[in-house]
C-alpha cells in the first residue's frame, strides 16, 4: 500500500463525516476572517489556504465505505460465526443461525422471503440472498435481537406495497432475469 493511500486511510478513519475532515483544516484565523462555518469549508475544499491538495468528497466518501465494507470483512472472517453467544428463542434466527456457515463457507446459498413493515409503518417484502447478505451486514445485531432483518432495495428483490415501487437486482450468487411470459426468474450463477 502506497504511503499516501495509508495517510489517507487514517484521514478518513479520524473523520466521522466528510464536514468533519473539512473542519479540521479550518485554522483559527479562517474563522476570524470568514465568521461563517460553511464558508470555511467551502473554500477548504475549494483548495484555498489549505497546506496541499484536499481529497475530494466523493473520494472521502468511497474509502469511508471501503473501509467499512473491510472491517466487516474482517469480522465476519475471523471465523467466528455470528450466532455465537446469543441464545435464539426466535425460529426464524434459529433457522438462519443453522444455515449461516454453509452459506457463509458457500458451500449452501439461500434465498429468503420476509414481508413486513419498515419503519414508516409501510408493508413490504423482498427476497434477499443470505449469503450476500453475510458478507454486507452486521448479523450479530440481528442475533442480538437489536436490528431486524428486513428487505432492502438491494435486495434480488423489493416491493413496498404502499407506494408500489418495485427494485429487482442481481447478487454475486444469483441473477434476476425477466422471461417473455413477465416474470422474473432467480438463476444461480454456477462456479
Amino acid at each position: 500500500m502506497a504511503e499516501e493511500d495509508i495517510s489517507n486511510l487514517e484521514i478518513v478513519m479520524a473523520h466521522e463525516t466528510y464536514e468533519d475532515f473539512l473542519d479540521s483544516l479550518v485554522t483559527k484565523k479562517d474563522m476570524f476572517y470568514l465568521e461563517d462555518e460553511e464558508v470555511a469549508r467551502q473554500l477548504v475544499e475549494l483548495g484555498y489556504g489549505s497546506a496541499g491538495e484536499v481529497m475530494k468528497r466523493s473520494d472521502f466518501e468511497a474509502k469511508k465505505a471501503a473501509a467499512e465494507l473491510a472491517r466487516i470483512a474482517k469480522r465476519n472472517n475471523a471465523g467466528g460465526m455470528c450466532h455465537y453467544g446469543h441464545e435464539l428463542n426466535d425460529p426464524f434466527l434459529k433457522a438462519l443461525a443453522d444455515r449461516e456457515e454453509a452459506n457463509r463457507h458457500l458451500k449452501m446459498t439461500s434465498i429468503i422471503f420476509i414481508r413486513t413493515k419498515n419503519t414508516r409503518g409501510q408493508e413490504i417484502s423482498g427476497y434477499i440472498d443470505y449469503a450476500h447478505r453475510l458478507k454486507t451486514d452486521e448479523f450479530q445485531q440481528i442475533f442480538a435481537g437489536k436490528k431486524r432483518m428486513i428487505p432492502r432495495n438491494t435486495d434480488l428483490s423489493f416491493f413496498n406495497w404502499d407506494t408500489q415501487h418495485c427494485q429487482i437486482n442481481a447478487s454475486p450468487y444469483y441473477d434476476v432475469r425477466k422471461h417473455p411470459n413477465e416474470r422474473y426468474k432467480i438463476i444461480p450463477y454456477l462456479g
